[in-house]
């Protein structure tokens, strides 16, 4: 008889950027509502993995300077070993994620955070996350100061660049 495959709890954590001012100036500046600018990032296999300008980081979960999530978002399990996953985040590091593709609007941590809970998962993030730069864009005030925002970097601090846990490369 086969092993019956472990499972490994994923989770989405969530920080709002902003600390809730997106959520009191939204209305005035993009004449809609905004609850959060968001930041995601996945915890599976008692680390925490995003991506920004910088590339793929990790972390202990909640490790960053942003501290605690605003949220956390269960997505279920998964039966993607340790080593897979971090061999596939290897794969991604090296080609769709690395820190020069970075872009705030079209591919940023929330691109990286439904890529991989796919993988993990079969799931999706929320739309309410991967919705928002296209809700931002679709305002005058967006459009206006989109080429002040796709030169904006985000990396948040306190997280280490992803590299191979066991040494090798």
């Amino acid at each position: 008889m086969e092993e019956p495959l472990a499972l490994h709890p994923v989770k989405l954590y969530v920080y709002d950027l902003s600390k809730g001012m997106a959520r009191r100036l939204s209305p005035l500046m993009l004449g809609k509502q905004l609850d959060g600018i968001w930041h995601t990032s996945i915890i599976v296999h008692k680390d925490e993995f995003f991506y920004g300008s910088g590339g793929i980081s990790s972390c202990a979960p909640g490790g960053t300077l942003l501290g605690p999530p605003d949220t956390v978002v269960d997505l279920g399990n998964t039966e993607v070993t340790e080593e897979i996953f971090l061999e596939y985040l290897s794969s991604l590091g090296e080609s769709m994620f690395r820190g020069e593709s970075y872009n705030l609007f079209e591919h940023n941590c929330n691109t990286f955070s439904n890529e991989v809970a796919q993988f993990l998962t079969g799931k999706k993030i929320p739309s309410y996350i991967t919705d928002l730069p296209s809700e931002v864009l679709a305002t005058p005030f967006g459009q206006a100061l989109r080429p002040l925002l796709d030169s904006i970097q985000i990396q948040p601090p306190g997280g280490n660049n992803f590299s191979r846990h066991n040494g090798q490369s």
